[in-house]
């Protein structure tokens, strides 16, 4: 089940709590995302974390990619008209606007929930 999220409390609560929310989002986002996509077998929130974590973020550059690939899939089968998202999340996060790619991520699962 995917749960729609007021991005801007979302955010707040990110900086707020000094990001530790924002690790739970992130991890929500993944799940949610595989779950909308219809790949519930590809890697979980909690793992891509972890393999972000390891790497100092270069898997988070492909994760910010991939995301944006099966949302763009999701919206596809759908019917919704999609863009090339994943190469948006990937310049957004790798310029250090991760946030602003969370809150477009969550905005585009808030319209396909």
């Amino acid at each position: 089940m995917i749960q729609r999220r007021e991005i801007a409390i979302c955010i707040i609560l990110s900086i707020v709590t000094c990001g530790i929310y924002g690790i739970y989002w992130f991890i929500c986002i993944t799940d949610e995302t595989n779950i909308v996509s219809g790949r519930t077998g590809d890697t979980s929130g909690v793992v891509a974390f972890l393999l972000s974590l390891i790497t100092c973020n270069i898997y988070g550059l492909y994760w910010a990619y991939k995301q944006g690939e099966k949302i763009d899939q999701a919206k596809n089968d759908r019917g919704i008209p999609s863009s090339s998202s994943g190469i948006a999340y990937l310049l957004l996060c790798l310029f250090g606007f991760s946030i602003v790619a969370y809150a477009l991520m969550q905005n585009d699962l808030n319209k396909l929930a």
